[in-house]
């Protein structure tokens, strides 16, 4: 994937997350367990997803390419 299709990912999860968090705190007694457990799955695919977002920003730590590059 590249980085963009990452960020609307990551931010669709992140909204989704808030969503969750909001309906737990409304939610009555009997359907807050189902909510937590989503919430953390939910929460689980965020984390990853912004992991995934900032290795794609980081430079590789290797040459990719055999080309002269003046960073190195």
């Amino acid at each position: 994937m590249v980085i963009r299709a990452l960020a609307i990912e990551l931010y669709r999860a992140q909204q989704k997350v808030h969503t969750l968090q909001e309906q737990l705190e409304e939610a009555p007694l009997s359907e807050k367990d189902s909510l937590r457990q989503e919430l953390r799955t939910a929460t689980a695919e965020c984390d990853q997803l912004r992991r995934m977002v900032e290795a794609k920003k980081q430079r590789p730590l290797y040459r990719t390419s055999h080309k002269y590059d003046p960073g190195f």
